[in-house]
C-alpha cells in the first residue's frame, strides 16, 4: 500500500506541474540532470552549428560570384578577339569576283553600227582570244595594262609619268623636263640648241663643230690644234687725210683682227690713214697690234691711237703719192 500510494503520489506529481516534490529520490534526481544536461547540450550544439556555418557558405557564394563574373568576361572578351580577326582575315583573304559578259557573235554584229554599246559598266568584257582593232581605238577612263605593252607607231600623248624605272629605245619628245637626277650611259645627240641655266661638269672630251658661249672662263692653259678664226660683224671706218687728194682706204675682217688697206693719192700729208671704228665695244681699252703688209708700209713711221670704241693707224711722215700698202691688226681686250 505505501509502495502505491508512492507511485500515485509520484504520478500525480508528474502529471500536476505545481505540485512540488518535498523529497525527491536520488535516482530520479541523477536521471532528470543527466537528461538535462544532455538537452542543453543538444540545444546548445544546435545553436550552434547555423551561426559558424551561415558566414562561412555566404563567403563561399559571395567569392564563387565573383570569380565566375571575371570568368565570363574574359571569355567573353576572348570570344571578340577571334571574331574580330576571323573577320579580317576573311576580309583580306576575300577576292573581288568581277562579273564578265562573253562577246557573242550578235554582239559583234553590233559593233559594226557607230556608237554601239555593249553590257553596261558594271560588267566587263572579257575577249579570251586575241584581238585586232583595223580603226582607231578610244578609252574615255582610265587604262590599266596587266602585261607589257608594245607600241609599233610612235605615241602621242600630253604627259606621262613613271613611277618606277623604264627602259626607252628611243624618245622623241618636243619639251622635256627632269626634275630630278639623270644619267645617260649613251651618247647624248642634240639636234637644235642646247641651254644649260647652271653649272656644266665634263669629265671627258666635249666634240662640238661649233661652241656660241658668251663668256669663256679658263683656268688652265688653252690648247688648239687648229687655227683661231676671229668671226663677228666687219668694222666700221673713216678716212684721215693722210691718205691724200683723191685716195682711198678699205676696212676688212673684224674687231679682233682685219687688214687695212690704202691706196693713197697726190700730195698725202701727215697723219692718221684711217680710223676702225669697232663692231662691238669693248669692256676695257684693247691691246691693238698693227703689222705693216710689203715694204711700203714698212718705210712708214706708222704708230696707233686707241680707246673701248676705236683706234686710229697714223704716220709721223707722208706716204709716196699714188702708192698701194696694207696694215694687219689684232686687237685683244
Amino acid at each position: 500500500m505505501d509502495d502505491k500510494n508512492a507511485e500515485d503520489t509520484g504520478l500525480n506529481t508528474l502529471e500536476d506541474p505545481g505540485t512540488v516534490v518535498e523529497t525527491p529520490s536520488e535516482e530520479s534526481n541523477s536521471l532528470e540532470y543527466a537528461a538535462g544536461e544532455r538537452k542543453a547540450e543538444a540545444q546548445k550544439e544546435a545553436a550552434s552549428k547555423p551561426a559558424r556555418s551561415k558566414p562561412k557558405l555566404r563567403d563561399l557564394v559571395t567569392h564563387i560570384n565573383i570569380y565566375l563574373l571575371l570568368f565570363i568576361l574574359i571569355v567573353v572578351l576572348a570570344v571578340g578577339i577571334v571574331f574580330v580577326s576571323m573577320q579580317r582575315s576573311k576580309k583580306l583573304e576575300t577576292t573581288i569576283e568581277v562579273s564578265t559578259q562573253p562577246l557573242t557573235a550578235e554582239e559583234i554584229d553590233k559593233l559594226k553600227g557607230s556608237e554601239a554599246k555593249v553590257g553596261d559598266p558594271k560588267q566587263t568584257l572579257a575577249i579570251e582570244s586575241n584581238a585586232i582593232f583595223s580603226g582607231k581605238v578610244l578609252v574615255r577612263d582610265s587604262l590599266d595594262v596587266a602585261g607589257t605593252l608594245r607600241v609599233g607607231g610612235p605615241l602621242t600623248l600630253p604627259g606621262i609619268t613613271v613611277s618606277g624605272s623604264s627602259t626607252f629605245d628611243q624618245i622623241q619628245a618636243n619639251n622635256l623636263t627632269i626634275s630630278g637626277n639623270a644619267n645617260i650611259n649613251g651618247q647624248l645627240t642634240v639636234q637644235s640648241t642646247l641651254t644649260v641655266t647652271g653649272g656644266a661638269t665634263f669629265g671627258g672630251p666635249i666634240s662640238a663643230p661649233q661652241l656660241s658661249i658668251q663668256s669663256l672662263q679658263l683656268n688652265n692653259d688653252i690648247q688648239l690644234n687648229r687655227h683661231i678664226d676671229a668671226g663677228g660683224g666687219t668694222p666700221g671706218r673713216t678716212q684721215g687725210p693722210a691718205v691724200g687728194v683723191g685716195g682711198t682706204s678699205s676696212v676688212s675682217g673684224s674687231d679682233t683682227a682685219g687688214t687695212i688697206t690704202i691706196n693713197t693719192g697726190g700730195n698725202p700729208p701727215a697723219g692718221c690713214f684711217v680710223t676702225v671704228s669697232f663692231a662691238q665695244r669693248f669692256n676695257d681699252t684693247p691691246h691693238v697690234v698693227v703689222s705693216p703688209v710689203g715694204p711700203g708700209a714698212a718705210g712708214l713711221n706708222y704708230y696707233v691711237t686707241r680707246n673701248t670704241t676705236s683706234f686710229s693707224l697714223c704716220t709721223t711722215n707722208s706716204a709716196p703719192a699714188g702708192s698701194n700698202f696694207s696694215f694687219d691688226w689684232v686687237a685683244i681686250d
